[in-house]
């Protein structure tokens, strides 16, 4: 098969097909093409997980397993973790009470349709599904008090309906919108932004816009400065568009859907408002770094721990969920993005080996990211329904 519409082609596994896409909203460009592949998963056996690839020093074990699709994850202050799962719309409290770095505690303390993003701050759980936002007190057994909501109406999903929400060194809330399409112009002035409004839900305000999919976003611990890894646009061949790391300013625009990269044309029948494709780039922000089209970046945060070597300090760990439209897959791992005087200066492998059989296969895509309590990382894996935890235990 060499040709195929979306509508085929969204159903196939385990293929590689040339196909020509067509985007469903007022493309911006008429014609693109493009790779599928998707490796088939196979369950994360014990032999499996003991194979993964890690820094000398590191050790990745199960922290917690059998949770449907574990997405974004959030650690409170006394240890206990909470974990969301969009598909199930639920939240769920894990436990290590005995400190053998497992979980043996397991519960379900919050429903809400499509619940996703997760942030605790001052004793309070806040939550985001597609539209709303909620807060809930965070009672001293762990479990959460009744969900009440502080903002709504926010764009619908569509292609990117994930919603994720941190609070900045500010004290002000952020919230990411993805975009609702490939590459099309939006009918909604929130949607493919980051929002900022205050911790009742006031004063809320585009940020930074032109972000096809900013999952994920954190601060760096020195500097303060914001930085976010955007998704690059499909169909734009196996190698275009690549992801993009960006230091996010206040009024930043970052180009989707009309430039990308360093300020490329994603060819339309004309430029937007009047301009030349020259011109609405120089008004656009570039990136500081990009990596490996399709590699689907979803969670990053700075290293703030202490059970890490020293000079993990100011550098981000970035869950890469892994590409199906690429002849070969990128992704499916971990990377650690090193900072050099508060800048990004190169991407380096952090746990992988969730490919097997020559790439055929894959037992994990990842895509959570929290501190734990005692230094580690915990890493959610929605395609195994585990969450992982990365431990460094060699000499410092």
């Amino acid at each position: 098969m060499k040709t195929a519409t979306l509508a085929i082609i969204s159903c196939l596994a385990f293929t590689s097909a040339s196909v020509l896409a067509q985007d469903t909203k007022k493309p911006i460009s008429a014609t693109m093409e493009g790779n599928i592949f998707k490796p088939t998963k196979v369950p994360a056996t014990a032999e499996r997980v003991g194979q993964l690839k890690v820094p000398t020093g590191f050790t990745i074990t199960k922290f917690a397993e059998n949770l449907n699709k574990p997405r974004m994850l959030a650690v409170h202050t006394d240890g206990t973790v909470y974990v969301t799962d969009r598909d199930k719309g639920t939240v769920t409290m894990l436990r290590d009470t005995n400190k053998d770095g497992k979980s043996d505690q397991q519960k379900v303390v919050a429903t809400k349709d499509k619940m996703h993003g997760i942030a605790l701050r001052d004793n309070k759980a806040y939550l985001v599904t597609v539209n709303e936002i909620y807060t809930a007190d965070i009672n001293k057994d762990g479990t959460l008090g009744q969900l009440k909501m502080i903002a709504d109406k926010l764009p619908d999903g569509g292609q990117h309906a994930n919603r994720t929400i941190e609070f900045g060194p500010d004290g002000m809330l952020y919230v990411s919108v993805g975009s609702t399409c490939n590459a099309c112009e939006e009918t909604s002035k929130e949607s493919a932004t980051i929002l900022q409004m205050k911790p009742d839900g006031s004063g809320r305000r585009v940020y930074a816009k032109g972000l096809r999919n900013t999952i994920g976003f954190d601060w760096h611990p020195q500097t303060k400065e914001f930085w976010g890894f955007d998704h690059g646009i499909d169909w734009l061949g196996d190698d275009v568009h690549e992801e993009e790391l960006n230091k996010l300013e206040d009024g930043g625009d970052y180009g989707w859907p009309y430039v990308y990269e360093n300020g490329k044309a994603n060819l339309a029948d004309e430029p937007p408002m009047g301009m030349s494709w020259e011109e609405y780039a120089k008004k656009t922000k570039f990136p500081a770094l990009t990596y490996t089209a399709h590699s689907a970046p979803l969670d990053m945060i700075f290293y703030k721990g202490s059970q890490f070597p020293k000079e993990f300090q100011g550098d981000a760990i970035v869950t890469l969920h892994g590409s199906w439209n690429r002849k070969e897959p990128s992704g499916y791992k971990v990377v650690r993005v090193r900072f050099e005087n508060g800048k990004p200066a190169k991407v380096e492998d952090l746990v992988t080996g969730f490919l097997l059989n020559g790439n055929k296969e894959q037992f994990g895509r990842v895509v959570g990211l929290a501190h734990h309590q005692d230094g580690s990382i915990l890493i959610s894996d929605d395609d195994n329904g585990v969450v992982y935890r990365l431990a460094y235990t060699g000499k410092k």
